[in-house]
């Protein structure tokens, strides 16, 4: 009997063992994917950074095409009234409304650089380049940090779903994470013409 008792006892603390070990690793996975996120969150503040730097330059310029600021500083307002903090990876809805306003941020960006390429005086000037190189850069960035965050994701994911971790994850309300999805205008190939 008493042998009995103590294998009982004996699974039972490495049951227990094995528990906290998982919890604890799920915390980990969970906490790589908060800083990824923060990653984000530091790269598109540096975008948005710039915006107003960026427009102030270009309204400088005679006869710029008002519709495209105004396009650009509408989505940087957009982009803004976001309060975005971790809490959005826990709402898959509110977390595709923050990817949907980076959209068009980025896109009204885009629109501004192909408009610049008729303004020969504005992409002269130093100021203009810099902010120009500076804004390349940061797409690059966020391109990057997006990468990270969804590596991040998928491997805490990966471990949330898989036996017999996913017990411990269902019972520490461990949620999936949400990832970066390429914009719909991105399945469409451009149109080259000559």
């Amino acid at each position: 009997m008493r042998s009995v008792l103590v294998l009982i006892g004996t699974i039972v603390i490495l049951l227990a063992m094995w528990a906290f070990h998982t919890y604890n690793t799920l915390v980990g996975s969970q906490e790589t994917v908060n800083s990824s996120w923060s990653q984000v969150q530091n790269v598109y503040q540096r975008r948005a950074d710039l915006v107003p730097n960026l427009v102030e330059t270009v309204k400088g310029a005679a006869n710029f095409e008002k519709s495209t600021l105004t396009a650009v500083v509408d989505a940087r307002s957009r982009v803004g009234s976001f309060t975005v903090d971790k809490s959005i990876l826990n709402d898959p809805e509110q977390f595709k409304k923050f990817q949907q306003a980076q959209g068009e941020l980025g896109q009204s960006l885009s629109r501004l650089m192909a408009v610049m390429e008729n303004y020969p005086q504005i992409k002269a000037t130093e100021n203009f380049r810099s902010l120009q190189d500076q804004l390349e850069g940061t797409e690059n960035r966020i391109a990057v940090a997006r990468r990270d965050f969804n590596d991040a994701a998928r491997l805490y994911n990966t471990a949330i779903r898989r036996m017999p971790a996913s017990i411990v994850a269902g019972y520490g309300h461990f949620l999936p994470r949400p990832y970066f999805e390429a914009e719909a205008t991105a399945q469409k190939a451009p149109q080259v013409k000559f």
